[in-house]
């Protein structure tokens, strides 16, 4: 199958894919726009569900679960915050610390959907932690954890900061190639055994 998306778990429940960045998480509106993960994924797993979406920009990680149960179990874990995300990203500028959290409220910026931005009064909590991975003359390499799972949490917080990250054509345009964001691990309890399922996916830029 020439769209099938490398598979980097899979079992009875759950199905674990390495999405590249411009696809798709779910489809779109149109028929331009029906290419996407779970539409790869159900050509091979008639009974794949999403539980969670990558931005379209994002490539990464991205967890679909095998029949509603393990959806309705999956989707509480990350409702409840039960799973552990690991992205890395490229962004702009040199941080100087070394790690610290972003604690910043979020909300849909409705006259720019779908654009998001930070309102203390009416946003909904979002928290995002990171950690410098490596500096360079102009850019910083860092590890992100969303703690909260909003609505392009990563990419408002970092430029809420002053570093907004490489090649986010939608809040901070220029000409990288593509968004350095990257959904490198993934961390959630099994829905049916309740065995952790640990997956790492390396990053591409």
């Amino acid at each position: 199958m020439t769209n099938a998306l490398p598979m980097l778990h899979v079992d009875e429940a759950c199905v674990v894919v390495d999405k590249p960045a411009g696809l798709l998480a779910v489809p779109g509106r149109g028929a331009d726009k029906a290419d996407c993960v779970a539409a790869r994924v159900q050509a091979q797993f008639t009974d794949a569900l999403v539980v969670h979406r990558l931005d379209m920009a994002t490539s990464g990680l991205m967890l679909l679960a095998r029949g509603p149960h393990a959806q309705r179990v999956l989707s509480r874990a990350f409702a409840e915050r039960a799973t552990h995300k690991r992205y890395v990203a490229i962004v702009r500028g040199v941080i100087a610390a070394d790690e610290g959290e972003i604690d910043l409220p979020l909300i849909a910026d409705w006259p720019n959907r779908p654009r998001q931005k930070v309102d203390p009064v009416h946003g909904r909590a979002s928290l995002t932690r990171w950690r410098v991975l490596a500096r360079e003359a102009t850019r910083t390499r860092v590890e992100l954890e969303p703690v909260t799972g909003r609505a392009h949490q990563l990419r408002v917080h970092l430029g809420a900061i002053g570093h907004p990250i490489v090649g986010d054509a939608l809040y901070a345009p220029d000409d990288a190639p593509r968004l350095m964001l990257h959904a490198a691990g993934l961390r959630f309890a099994h829905p049916t055994r309740g065995a952790t399922i640990e997956v790492t996916s390396p990053v591409p830029f």
